[in-house]
């Protein structure tokens, strides 16, 4: 297994979740700031959206424009232009805020939630995916989901990777062309720790952050890991960018739970450079 060494990017953020590579940009969501950012590689704040909800989940849509999770409402927002509208209302069909998410080939979107609310301190259930088709059509497409969490589109878009947390699993589905999804089995079973958001590479390998071990790691289809990076404090996403696609740029809390509910603004983003470009770069 390689260790990596993670070099500073930015700081001084809240709760940073999400990232996603972009025009030359990092974009990621301040969840607790209320705020998605677009940020340079040297760390330079390039743009803001504050936004009037807790932000999580991002992805981009075929034309460029920018969707993100607004969690507590239950909504998908659009930024385009600078402009924020609203795109797709799932109050009545998530059961939990809205988490993380995946976009196909075609615009839709694969969406996850929490299943409860976690800040009422509801106790834990499992929660359902849900596909939300250009049109507007919401469809229930997978249950029985631990928290599902960070998510991607691999294999020529015929598989969906998606980490459920609260079980240390990996979980990959068959991704039909009509959007359904079937087979689903575990890609990797990490124990005890617990996957939150991920990326993949070129070769379908995985890049996961786990939350509780502070660890981001690279793993491939069956559980082996190839990579790892270390943190002192909590490891949120991860996502591969850059010039070339071999940038790792990682997500971090660099503090403890308790200050995570003060509001120390103790999140950062941390770099590594890395063998595997991002699947774009394929």
């Amino acid at each position: 297994m390689q260790e990596h060494a993670p070099q500073p990017v930015a700081d001084g953020f809240r709760f940073l979740e999400a990232p996603k590579w972009r025009d030359g940009k990092l974009w990621v969501s301040d969840v607790f700031g209320e705020t998605i950012y677009a940020v340079t590689e040297d760390g330079g704040i390039a743009h803001r959206h504050k936004l009037d909800d807790r932000p999580a989940g991002l992805g981009f849509l075929e034309d460029g424009s920018l969707i993100a999770v607004s969690m507590v409402d239950r909504k998908l927002l659009q930024i385009k232009d600078g402009d924020v509208s609203h795109y797709s209302d799932l109050s009545n069909h998530a059961t939990g805020p809205l988490n993380d998410f995946a976009v196909d080939d075609q615009d839709r979107i694969y969406l996850g939630n929490f299943g409860y609310d976690a800040w009422a301190g509801a106790e834990a259930v499992p929660a359902h995916l849900h596909r939300i088709d250009p049109d507007g059509t919401i469809v229930e497409i997978a249950d029985q989901m631990e928290f599902p969490n960070g998510s991607v589109i691999i294999n020529d878009g015929k598989t969906l990777i998606v980490n459920e947390t609260w079980v240390g699993r990996i979980t990959a589905f068959d991704l039909s062309a009509d959007g359904t999804l079937s087979n689903r089995r575990v890609f990797a079973d990490m124990g005890e720790r617990q996957p939150d958001g991920l990326c993949a590479d070129a070769e379908g390998a995985i890049w996961i952050a786990s939350y509780n071990t502070g660890e981001v790691l690279r793993v491939l289809d069956g559980g082996e890991i190839t990579d790892r990076i270390a943190f002192d404090g909590a490891a949120i996403s991860c996502t591969l960018g850059g010039k070339d696609g071999r940038t790792l740029f990682m997500t971090t809390y660099l503090g403890t739970d308790e200050e995570i509910g003060e509001g120390k603004e103790k999140s950062a983003i941390f770099s590594v450079r890395v063998a595997v470009p991002g699947l774009e770069y394929a």
